[in-house]
């Protein structure tokens, strides 16, 4: 007989169970390109594969859904508005240059592997009430890019509040400097040279490139 003592875990809605599969999906799609199947994906998942076209119409469109996920910028702006205002601003900053680079590290490394595998990665445009991505449809894509731009640089200008009275400049300014640097390190020019530390280019970002005591 069933062991009537043991419960079932509560379904999922259609939403729930479409945004598993894209969390399951997305490593794999770094990992294996267009090449990936949704046979693969559904055994990483759990769930039979035939689960996965009840809430998708096909392997391209889980792939563009994937591509979506990866360019969404609203997880580094959650973290970037987690760091405690009360830490020195070279941890604040050093922390937000780390997601931010994190952020760009796995979008990277997903549309990369689709783009090495033959398929590019397409961008469809997202409205359902998540903060927009910096791509989007053909149509979108300037739109949904400066959104994304702005809110990244509100995020980054309240970390500079706490020091106000002591900012040369106006926080949103400094927050596009900033970014402008986080974005320039996370794509370093091909050359022989080793970048330097992350905690170099704060240093220089913070107190300037001469040394103390030095004039021109």
């Amino acid at each position: 007989m069933p062991d009537k003592s043991r419960r079932r875990a509560p379904g999922m809605t259609p939403r729930e169970r479409r945004e598993m599969i894209i969390r399951t999906a997305l490593p794999l799609v770094a990992e294996h390109g267009a090449a990936v199947t949704t046979g693969q994906i559904a055994r990483a998942a759990g769930i039979g594969e035939a689960t996965i076209f009840r809430v998708f119409t096909g392997k391209d469109e889980l792939l563009d859904a994937c591509v979506t996920e990866a360019l969404r910028a609203d997880h580094v702006l959650d973290e970037i508005a987690a760091i405690p205002l009360d830490r020195p601003l070279t941890a604040r900053l050093a922390e937000a240059s780390d997601a931010i680079e994190a952020y760009l590290a796995r979008m990277g490394t997903v549309i990369g592997a689709l783009h090495a595998t033959g398929r590019p990665g397409r961008r469809p445009p997202v409205r359902d009430g998540r903060a927009p991505h910096p791509g989007g449809g053909p149509a979108d894509a300037d739109v949904d890019r400066d959104i994304a731009m702005n809110q990244t640089r509100d995020a980054l200008a309240a970390l500079f509040e706490p020091e106000r009275d002591r900012l040369r400049l106006p926080a949103d300014q400094l927050a596009d400097l900033f970014m402008a640097l986080v974005f320039a390190r996370s794509r370093p020019p091909a050359g022989p040279a080793t970048p330097p530390p992350a905690e170099v280019y704060l240093d220089v970002f913070l107190h300037g490139a001469l040394k103390e005591g030095t004039t021109e």
